[in-house]
C-alpha cells in the first residue's frame, strides 16, 4: 500500500513540475468550445522598410446561430463552424496539435490566389512559450509560435519569412501576428473580444 501511494505521489509531483515548466497540452478547439455571439476584431497594418502601406484595416470574425447550427461569419464569406473544427490530421499544418511548448514541426501552404498564382509557404516551426501575453483586447494566456522559412510563386516572387502567432487558447485564435517577409512587416493584433 504504501508504494502505490509513492507511486502516485511521485506522479503527481511529476505533473506538476511539467505543468509549472510549461508542458501543458492545448487540443485543437472543437464546436462544443465555441458559443453563439462570439466575436473577434483585429487591427492590421503592413508596410515596407520604404514606409509604403500596402496593407491597413479592421478584420471581424463573428459567431452565430442559423437553424441550432453554428457558423463563423467573415467580411467576404460566411462558414460552417463544423467545416473549421474539423480535425487536423496533417503534420504540416498551421497549428500542430496538440500545443506544447518546445514542440517543433514543418508548416506547409500550397496555395492559389484570386489571380491565380500558385505558391508555397515552407517554414520551421516551433512553440517558444506558454505565459501571459497582452494585447488591446486584453490579457490572455497564450503560446509563441515562431515560423522560419521561405515563401514562393510562380509569377518568380521569392522572400525568406519570419512569423510569430501568439495564439490564445481560451479564444480560440491568434491574438497577434507579426510576418516579415524581406522588407515588408505586417502586424495583426486583436483588439476586441466579446462572448
Amino acid at each position: 500500500m504504501r508504494s502505490q501511494y509513492l507511486v502516485f505521489l511521485s506522479c503527481m509531483l511529476f505533473s506538476l513540475c511539467c505543468t509549472a515548466m510549461g508542458a501543458a497540452l492545448t487540443l485543437q478547439p472543437t464546436l462544443a468550445d465555441y458559443k453563439d455571439g462570439e466575436k473577434w476584431v483585429w487591427k492590421y497594418k503592413g508596410v515596407t522598410k520604404a514606409g509604403e502601406v500596402r496593407a491597413d484595416g479592421k478584420d471581424t470574425k463573428k459567431i452565430i446561430s442559423k437553424n441550432g447550427e453554428l457558423f463563423m461569419v467573415t467580411a467576404p464569406r460566411t462558414f460552417p463552424l463544423s467545416d473549421i473544427v474539423k480535425p487536423v490530421d496533417s503534420k504540416t499544418s498551421r497549428y500542430n496539435w496538440p500545443l506544447q511548448v518546445g514542440k517543433k514541426w514543418t508548416f506547409e501552404d500550397h496555395w492559389e490566389s484570386e489571380d491565380g498564382t500558385k505558391g508555397s509557404t515552407i517554414q520551421d516551426a516551433e512553440v517558444l512559450s506558454f505565459k501571459a501575453e497582452t494585447v488591446d483586447a486584453g490579457t490572455f494566456m497564450a503560446y509563441t509560435i515562431q515560423y522560419k522559412g521561405k515563401i514562393i510563386n510562380t509569377r518568380g516572387y521569392s522572400a525568406n519569412t519570419e512569423d510569430i502567432h501568439v495564439y490564445a487558447p481560451e479564444l480560440k485564435t491568434f491574438i497577434k501576428l507579426t510576418q516579415i517577409q524581406d522588407d515588408y512587416l505586417y502586424i495583426e493584433e486583436l483588439i476586441e473580444y466579446s462572448k
